[in-house]
């Protein structure tokens, strides 16, 4: 068997309120039953970074090692807007290298029908530009707040869910391990 894919969880709001830590903590518990995965979650909340970032920004300093040292990511992105989330968006934008070449998956979420959806389809764009490969099969909740039972529990029912993130997991790893791979051979860019 191969090393775990080390696997960044990016909690990608930062509001008060937010719910991003209901379902980044159920993507945690469903991530930490593989025995192929190292998960290292990167909660926006607590690396806000400033939009015109100076290079020698400390928070930008200790979080680049976390996101260059990952195989793969996941970014768990509510939709604000129809869109992204702006900590989120200046988070991805004070890097670069970190990303290249790497698989991302997508956990969205939303008040409304489209789950995050419209989120998702941003990022991928964005993802994009660093040459990222963005996973076709997603995990979404539309209408979030009914996915929560009558004491709390988020997903009240989590079948669906699980079987949705099993599939973007699985994806996700063949990826990290054929990029993984083909980098030993030949670094990417050269």
């Amino acid at each position: 068997m191969t090393r775990p894919v080390s696997v960044v969880l990016l909690v990608g709001s930062a509001r008060a309120g937010r719910l991003a830590p209901d379902v980044a903590g159920w993507f945690a518990q469903v991530a930490a039953r593989r025995d192929d995965i190292v998960l290292d979650v990167v909660d926006v909340a607590d690396h806000l970074l400033p939009a015109s970032l100076a290079e020698d920004d400390a928070g930008a300093a200790a979080l680049r090692p976390r996101l260059a040292g990952a195989d793969a990511y996941v970014v768990v992105v509510p939709e604000y807007n129809r869109s992204v989330p702006g900590p989120l968006k200046t988070l991805i934008d004070s890097f670069q290298s970190e990303w290249e070449a790497k698989p991302v998956g997508f956990v969205g979420y939303g008040l409304g029908t489209a789950g995050g959806v419209r989120a998702i389809e941003h990022l991928r764009q964005i993802f994009a530009e660093f040459h990222c490969v963005g996973m076709k099969d997603i995990v979404t909740f539309p209408r979030v707040l009914d996915q929560y039972d009558g004491e709390g529990r988020f997903p009240a029912d989590p079948e669906g869910a699980e079987a949705a993130a099993k599939l973007m997991l699985d994806q996700l790893l063949w990826w990290a391990e054929a990029l993984r791979e083909a980098k030993a051979v030949r670094p990417y860019g050269s």
